[in-house]
């Protein structure tokens, strides 16, 4: 671990972060995450509106921090936490539109891997393809007590995609890029996994994206905002129970 810190993004210090992290995208998100489950929590970042806190949860240090929207943006604090402040596990906790008709609105989805359209891996100069896969012991442990806690579960890969605004709507439904994704398994689709997966990979720790359907590409069916923000919580406490499972 280097001492280069502060990082331009994050102003703290290897003190100021429990081992594993709990990243939602939004920092509304990260405040509600930190006020209504922490114990003790304390704002321990707060560059560019990007809330991070550290408190404890049953007992057990966690810290809950924003990544903001999109892969580069979550590759950047993914990267400086893992890097540069002694974090071992992140647990995404976002939102994402359902791609497969078993997935329904508020269901979670563990994301075993994470497919993309990124170009994200071509800075590794790899002699082919990288496939970006969570933790398996983090996946495990979540997907366990996912069953323990009988949340409706789904486990398998999502779409990390660089593009919320597709300029593919002129085709037919059946030709658009969403559909063959889903015509492949995928599950769902969200922005950020596959990102986390490859910084993980690269720094040797764990991460494991655990998100709530928001919206449902095939029905239409969507959520509000502030739904979105607030009351995802069957989410928000796998995670943290994860973490604490995880020590």
């Amino acid at each position: 671990m280097s001492n280069a810190y502060p990082t331009p993004h994050i102003k703290a210090t290897p003190a100021d972060f429990a081992p594993t992290v709990l990243m939602p995208g939004d920092p509304l998100r990260s405040r509600f995450i930190a006020e209504q489950y922490l114990t003790a929590p304390r704002l321990v970042n707060d560059v560019r509106g990007i809330q991070g806190y550290t408190g404890t949860y049953k007992g057990v240090p966690v810290s809950v921090m924003a990544s903001g929207m999109g892969m580069p943006s979550m590759a950047i604090y993914s990267y400086e936490l893992f890097s540069f402040f002694g974090v071992e596990t992140i647990l995404r906790v976002g939102s994402a539109g359902a791609l497969h008709p078993d997935v329904k609105i508020r269901d979670i989805v563990l994301g075993m891997g994470a497919c993309t359209n990124s170009n994200f891996a071509h800075q590794y100069r790899l002699p082919g393809t990288f496939a970006p896969i969570s933790s398996y012991k983090v996946l495990r442990t979540a997907a366990d007590l996912a069953e323990e806690m009988a949340l409706p579960c789904h486990v398998g890969n999502l779409l990390s995609s660089d593009t919320f605004y597709g300029d593919d709507g002129y085709l037919p439904p059946e030709q658009q890029g969403n559909a063959a994704w889903s015509r492949m398994g995928v599950l769902a689709v969200e922005m950020e996994a596959a990102a986390l997966y490859m910084n993980a990979a690269r720094c040797g720790k764990q991460a494991l994206a655990i998100c709530t359907v928001s919206d449902h590409i095939i029905t239409g069916e969507a959520t509000t905002a502030e739904e979105r923000q607030t009351s995802f919580t069957q989410m928000m406490e796998l995670a943290l129970e994860t973490a604490i499972r995880l020590g």
